[in-house]
């Protein structure tokens, strides 16, 4: 999962004071949050559940 983090790409989206993450390598994994790091964070939890919902 860390790398998998490590390889997404994020933009400031100035107009909208948001910033915007995607999975170049998990299409339709995306976060749209007011930080950075609350980017990075439901990016990890959109991945944790992909993970546990492939585990069931």
């Amino acid at each position: 999962m860390k790398a998998a983090l490590h390889n997404a790409k994020y933009e400031m989206l100035p107009d909208e004071g948001a910033f915007y993450g995607e999975m170049p390598d998990y299409k339709g994994v995306y976060a749209n949050t007011d930080t950075l790091e609350a980017c990075r964070e439901q990016l990890e939890e959109v991945l944790e559940e992909m993970d546990f919902i492939s585990a069931t």
